[in-house]
């Protein structure tokens, strides 16, 4: 679960208001899966799965930190369903492939820990 160096000089150089919330959440997302790898997209964090990305980290503007949920940059055809279950609640569903997580402070990040990690799970094991 090795954090990219690349991404953790790139939010040194941002001065993040959230960064405490940034790093708990990097954390989080590579510990619920060994195989993601870290990189930058979308000027934040960024994690895949070989090329493919599954997980975007959107930190501007700085009220809020959200995870993007996506099958990657190419369309694909839309999937009957959600392509996920999620009892937690966490997620907000813009397609039955795309679902975004929102955070605002770190108690909503502790708050959410497990349920995020199950979530990490599943949609990696759903869209791999």
């Amino acid at each position: 679960m090795p954090l990219n160096n690349d991404v953790t000089r790139f939010l040194d150089e941002l001065h993040h208001p959230l960064r405490q919330e940034i790093e708990a959440l990097r954390l989080i997302i590579l510990q619920a899966n060994a195989f993601l790898e870290e990189n930058i997209k979308w000027n934040g964090p960024n994690y895949s799965i070989g090329p493919e990305d599954r997980v975007t980290m959107r930190i501007q503007p700085p009220k809020q930190i959200q995870l993007v949920f996506h099958r990657g940059a190419k369309v694909k055809e839309q999937p009957k369903g959600r392509l996920i279950q999620d009892a937690s609640g966490l997620l907000v569903w813009r397609e039955n492939d795309r679902a975004i997580a929102s955070f605002k402070h770190m108690e909503a990040v502790k708050a959410g820990e497990q349920a995020l990690a199950a979530i990490v799970r599943n949609w990696i094991a759903a869209t791999v």
